[in-house]
């Protein structure tokens, strides 16, 4: 059967609201752990997770670190000129309501980080000082016909504004520019052009931004959510979504899958808002995978041959971002793999590596890193080696004198995926007919019925802040 018909509905299954845990338990390893292996399903707690595992595995965690994505702006409320007055134009120039007096105010624009625009680097956006812009997705968008938003902030003693003004529709999002200075200086600019200022963009979030915590928690973000929607090894910002099989660790736990003598490496995978989006085509054809960004270091690469090719993963997206791996070493090495030729893409301006697989968009020297395609593992016959793949990598990054993998993929992984990678998971309980339920499905087949039943029988408290599984085929 072609993945592509595969419907939707057959992933599906009854999830009553209360068992979908609002908040986490206090203490994140005493969470519950469902483990199914080879067919058999059994519980314990999660701290119990280390002595469950095979001793010199290596492990891998997505160390991600969730941003504080949504920016609020307040739309001044238009008033009557005054007599005499020339027509005001610019709604931002009415000043702000004043408490008391019953001044109307105008619209709530909620502004939604989703991906840095310029600078394109996740890193060197977060330390721009004065300016940078950002593809967004806008809420109460028809309530913002034209002009930029403003509004002020306090760090410490200093007084401090944020402008953010549309440049630009990019898909079904927004780029948005943002520019802040000092309230209580003239706006001075760089000699590049963009407003001077002595905070980071990364500060400037840090300062008024919201934690988005996922819709279907149906509740406001809390200021413990700060801590507990992140993960105790987060490092690299970027994420709009907690990778959130990894909440359930803590130093002990870690502590004691070190004493095992179980590797660990980390890889970097910014989860983007996509993956909230459910799939609303009957076949999973009609559903277009969200792209995100993945970065993996020489030595994580280097390990994974080490031990064979073969991993324990994090969370669904330390599998998203492993078995993506593979594909990437497919496309960075044509002399290994059946991929032949070169074509042009017009569509997207890409060229195209054309074999008996298909044909895969090769980013490369056009202005962007490799990337997967979504339908790319049915299209190839995956006849490359898994080592081999690894070292194409190698290869690859050597000739560019590169330590850090930077790419992005669109990889779906549905039943009928050959997992290359990935020998067990660590992962929570997911939102019926969603990606991430295919996933799963891929890797247990059809037995992921029993598992989701065992856990609806059982108390298992489901999705971000529940509790988890350890999948072994």
């Amino acid at each position: 059967m072609d993945v592509r018909q595969i419907k939707i509905h057959d992933y599906d299954y009854p999830l009553p609201d209360e068992r979908i845990a609002k908040f986490p338990l206090p203490e994140r390893d005493s969470s519950k752990l469902l483990v199914y292996d080879g067919g058999r399903i059994s519980e314990t707690l999660f701290r119990s997770l280390p002595s469950l595992l095979p001793e010199g595995a290596l492990m891998v965690f997505n160390n991600t670190r969730v941003i504080q994505a949504r920016l609020h702006f307040r739309k001044k409320a238009p008033q009557p000129p005054l007599e005499g007055a020339s027509h005001v134009t610019s709604l931002q120039s009415f000043p702000p309501p004043l408490e008391g007096t019953g001044e109307a105010l105008g619209a709530l624009i909620e502004i939604f980080l989703l991906e840095p625009a310029v600078p394109i680097d996740y890193q060197e956006n977060f330390a721009s000082r004065g300016s940078c812009s950002w593809y967004c997705l806008v809420g109460n968008l028809k309530k913002w016909k034209e002009g930029p938003l403003t509004r002020e902030f306090k760090i410490q003693h200093s007084k401090f504004k944020l402008s953010a003004e549309r440049i630009g529709t990019h898909g079904t999002s927004q780029e948005i520019r943002f520019e802040w200075w000092m309230e209580n200086e003239a706006l001075g600019t760089t000699e590049s052009g963009i407003p001077d200022s002595s905070l980071s963009f990364a500060e400037v979030i840090d300062a008024i931004g919201e934690l988005p915590i996922p819709p279907y928690l149906n509740r406001k973000t809390q200021e413990s959510d700060k801590t507990t929607y992140q993960t105790v090894y987060s490092k690299i910002k970027g994420s709009v979504a907690a990778p959130t099989a990894g909440l359930h660790f803590t130093k002990r736990v870690l502590q004691d899958i070190d004493a095992r003598g179980i590797e660990r490496e980390e890889v970097t995978l910014h989860v983007g808002a996509g993956t909230f989006r459910p799939v609303k085509s009957e076949d999973i054809g009609g559903h277009d995978m969200h792209s995100e960004h993945i970065a993996v270091h020489r030595r994580t690469i280097e390990r994974l041959i080490a031990h064979g090719g073969e991993a324990i993963a994090v969370g669904t997206t330390s599998v998203r971002t492993l078995e993506s791996l593979y594909y990437l070493g497919v496309l960075a090495d044509p002399s290994k793999s059946p991929l032949k030729g070169e074509t042009f893409c017009a569509e997207n301006s890409l060229p195209l590596r054309e074999g008996r697989g298909g044909s895969f968009p090769l980013r490369e020297g056009w202005g962007g890193p490799l990337h997967v395609p979504q339908w790319m593992p049915y299209e190839y016959d995956n006849s490359l080696s898994t080592t081999e793949a690894l070292e194409a990598l190698l290869r690859y990054m050597d000739e560019r004198g590169e330590e850090v993998l930077h790419a992005t993929t669109q990889i779906i992984i549905a039943p009928g995926y050959k997992y290359h990678i990935v020998r067990r998971m660590i992962t929570n309980f997911h939102q019926p007919q969603s990606t991430l339920l295919l996933l799963v499905s891929a890797f247990i087949g059809n037995n992921w019925h029993a598992v989701y039943d065992y856990a609806l029988a059982h108390d298992f408290r489901f999705l971000s802040y529940g509790d988890s599984s350890l999948l072994v085929p």
